[in-house]
């Protein structure tokens, strides 16, 4: 008989706001939004979190911070303190760990856990849940809401239905009922343009997604109509993944003001290609492919992407191809407000790709080491480029 598998969906509640209202006895009860500066409306970048207090004003992640301070101008606006969250994060992690080895990371504040081989030694599969709720609240002071499934979408699902703090257990008897009435935009992969064409055809449902015919799905949607088809049913065969392939290094910035200033512009270029290479050999790969992000004033987003031939991880090759990039780029006269370097197509350091390596290139990997072991040291600020 083939074993039931338990999935755990583990989602920190508010997590940045959370922590900040714990630390913060004056902030708890009242709106709290953690982000870029709003500078009484006229704020650049975005809401990272904001408390549930916040929520009720209409404010939420990823919303321009200058929205949300005229939603909620008495809200208490904060920066984002990204060591001290890691911490609190390697904490709740360190946590899981003692539950299960099965842990896939999704972010800073959330992660899938397999319990099918361990939970017995806290009770039951749902004991096991409330005793990580109970450890990371005690522990911690700040709560989680927790989804159980057979799957991991039913327990993605099932995290996200009684926030905050809340444990929702799905049993694999009820799991087509559990499914049947919720929205079809909980499906995975049904996004807006997706639920809207589903939502013509009469589709409001995952329960009248699962009785819809399945070729009609595929001629539809191709291979993701099968898909879609599938969870609908409870189908999905995706575990708990204990290590997730990094696919890429990305960095990006908003400017105070949209501009066209080419010494700003270059600035910024530099810093970011400093960053991601920076990553890079922390992380101990290369990349093939660089991409350079821009958007225009009224939020026009344009990208531009170059394959190259030797892998790299060095700021001058990253810098090279994303200033050329950059230049053969057309503004058209709009000013630039948001710049973003990307490095995929990653490999180890290890690998090699040509025989001999070019002198000035070993030349270039030994200053950079160099200069890593003093960054490392005496911080980032220690030594910079002549360029800034």
């Amino acid at each position: 008989m083939k074993k039931e598998r338990l999935i755990v969906h583990i989602d920190m509640d508010a997590f940045f706001a959370s922590i900040e209202q714990r630390d913060n006895p004056q902030y708890r009860g009242r709106p709290v939004v953690v982000g870029a500066d709003p500078k009484a409306g006229r704020g650049r970048g975005v809401v990272s979190t904001c408390s549930y207090e916040a929520r009720k004003f209409g404010v939420h992640s990823a919303m321009p911070i200058s929205i949300a301070y005229h939603k909620c101008p008495e809200a208490v606006f904060l920066p984002v303190d990204m060591e001290k969250y890691k911490q609190v994060s390697e904490q709740i992690f360190d946590i899981l760990g003692d539950f299960t080895p099965a842990i896939e990371q999704v972010s800073i504040d959330e992660a899938f856990l397999d319990i099918s081989d361990t939970y017995k030694l806290h009770g039951s599969p749902r004991d096991t849940c409330a005793a990580i709720k109970n450890r990371i609240k005690k522990e911690t002071g700040l709560t989680a809401s927790v989804g159980l499934a057979p799957t991991r979408m039913a327990a993605k699902i099932a995290s996200d239905l009684k926030k905050p703090d809340g444990l929702v257990e799905v049993r694999k008897e009820n799991l087509l009922e559990f499914l049947r009435p919720l929205d079809v935009g909980y499906i995975w992969g049904i996004g807006p343009k997706t639920k809207a064409i589903l939502n013509q055809t009469g589709i409001n449902t995952i329960g009248e997604l699962a009785k819809y015919d399945k070729n009609q799905l595929v001629s539809m949607f191709g291979k993701n109509g099968i898909a879609f088809w599938e969870m609908a049913h409870g189908i999905d065969e995706s575990g708990v993944e204990t290590a997730r392939e990094v696919k890429s290094v990305s960095s990006e910035t908003t400017f105070e003001k949209d501009t066209l200033d080419k010494k700003s512009i270059e600035k910024e270029l530099i810093d970011l290609c400093e960053e991601v290479s920076a990553r890079l050999r922390q992380d101990g790969f290369k990349c093939r492919t660089i991409t350079v992000k821009i958007r225009l004033e009224g939020f026009q987003t344009h990208t531009r992407s170059v394959t190259i031939r030797e892998p790299a991880n060095l700021f001058d090759s990253i810098y090279r191809e994303i200033k050329r990039l950059y230049n053969n780029f057309e503004l058209k006269n709009k000013k630039v407000r948001l710049l973003g370097v990307k490095a995929s197509g990653l490999s180890g350091v290890d690998e090699q790709y040509s025989l001999f390596k070019d002198e000035a290139e070993s030349r270039k990997e030994s200053v950079q080491k160099a200069i890593d072991k003093i960054r490392e040291k005496f911080g980032r600020g220690a030594i910079t480029r002549g360029h800034t």
